[in-house]
């Protein structure tokens, strides 16, 4: 059975190894020279079941508010003459609810926590490196206040399944000395010890030589994707700009454009992109830099300690398909990561990045068969796809094999 992956991000290419586990004859189809060059390439680094919360909630109104004038928050919402933007909009103030927060919550930590799981049995099977660390995150918070409401909020991931510690400053400095330096910038903070770090982009790269040596996957690197033709019930050929691509299925994992690419064929997708930034520079101290992820809940700012880099990510900008960047749009990074770990890192040598997250409006992903027969989706995680990309990866490959997936599907399944 052939099988074609649109995507070469972290979740296409760990669905590719699943598929090809299964023993499917797997091509990937990706417009970039190499694994990972867009979404999965600079992105915080974070593998957290601990950071499962839909981002749709009472409180993210508060925080879009505070976003108009608090220019250092990693939020930068701006209504624009875009009716994508509008409609996404509106579908993500009806999951706004308390109620709807909660469902949207415990449905990607399902997702999160089999993730975590398929992603350490796939090191073990692989062999691959990819900076990883299992060694936990800390959520810090920079007032009592803010950390009371925030041990509070992180008590729903608690009782389903994730091991929490709410620490003091002491306490958080014992786990990482790094944050010594940060003083009373730090009032305490959550320790979840299942959290994880690694370089996604390194694990996709790793990982598709991995896949193309051993299992023989074929990648169609520097491949436009112009279309999808279909026939009744079934797709039939994808269009490139380098000639036709048959299959017997089709999994689309083509991150922020994957509404674009499914809506000729009618497989209308609520995924808008959100444009995240980050800055990674060498190690200057390492006593004095994080020794594992560190997110600074007030600021929205995350860190983590990639071998011999520190990469510092934030941001949530509505900005269409805009890619771009300007220096003045790391600056909150810049600072808040010389207020924390001042000689932890040389931010005289930094690499600039930005890319765009698929973000629907529960923040949950959309995962199975769509439509037609043999055609599957496997897209939509906005801010965390690295952390669900083994699980998702694993659950839409067992729908293409015709099995049950692992873990309860309810609620993560395409309706139409």
């Amino acid at each position: 059975m052939k099988v074609l992956v649109l995507g070469g991000g972290v979740v296409g290419v760990a669905t590719a190894y699943y598929l090809a586990e299964e023993g499917f004859e797997v091509t990937l189809i990706d417009r970039n020279a190499q694994a990972a060059s867009e979404t999965s390439y600079g992105n915080a680094g974070l593998y957290t079941p601990g950071d499962s919360y839909a981002w749709a909630s009472p409180e993210a109104l508060t925080t879009a508010v505070r976003s108009l004038f608090q220019r250092d928050l990693g939020l930068k919402y701006k209504l624009r003459l875009d009716p994508r933007l509008w409609v996404w909009s509106w579908k993500f103030l009806l999951q706004c609810t308390r109620a709807r927060a909660h469902h949207n919550t415990l449905l990607k930590l399902r997702i999160s926590l089999y993730s975590r799981q398929r992603l350490n049995a796939l090191i073990e099977d692989t062999g691959i490196e990819y900076d990883g660390q299992r060694r936990g995150v800390i959520y810090f918070f920079r007032s009592t206040q803010s950390l009371e409401h925030g041990a509070a909020h992180m008590k729903i991931l608690e009782d389903n399944g994730v091991q929490i510690e709410v620490l003091d400053r002491d306490g958080l400095v014992r786990i990482d000395p790094g944050l010594k330096a940060a003083g009373n910038k730090v009032a305490g903070g959550v320790y979840s010890p299942m959290d994880q770090i690694g370089d996604s982009c390194k694990f996709a790269r790793r990982l598709a030589a991995w896949c193309s040596e051993h299992r023989g996957v074929q990648f169609a690197w520097g491949t436009r994707i112009r279309s999808i033709e279909t026939a009744g019930k079934r797709v039939t050929k994808v269009l490139t700009d380098k000639g036709e691509f048959e299959a017997d299925a089709v999994v689309l994992a083509a991150g922020a454009d994957s509404a674009l690419i499914s809506q000729p064929i009618g497989v209308k997708l609520p995924i808008y992109p959100v444009k995240g930034y980050s800055v990674t520079v060498p190690i200057k101290n390492g006593e004095a830099a994080p020794s594992i992820g560190v997110v600074d809940e007030d600021k929205l700012i995350a860190m983590s300690r990639l071998g011999d880099r520190l990469r510092i990510a934030s941001t949530a900008e509505f900005t269409g398909f805009d890619r771009g960047h300007k220096p003045k749009d790391f600056g909150p990074i810049f600072k808040a990561a010389r207020e924390l770990f001042p000689e932890g890192g040389d931010y005289s040598q930094p690499e600039f990045w930005a890319g765009l997250r698929p973000m629907t409006p529960s923040s949950v992903p959309i995962l199975g068969r769509a439509r037609y027969d043999n055609f599957y989706l496997n897209v939509g995680h906005g801010h965390v796809g690295w952390t669900m990309s083994c699980g998702t990866g694993r659950f839409v490959a067992d729908l293409v094999a015709g099995r049950k997936p692992e873990i309860d599907s309810d609620g993560l399944l395409y309706p139409g």
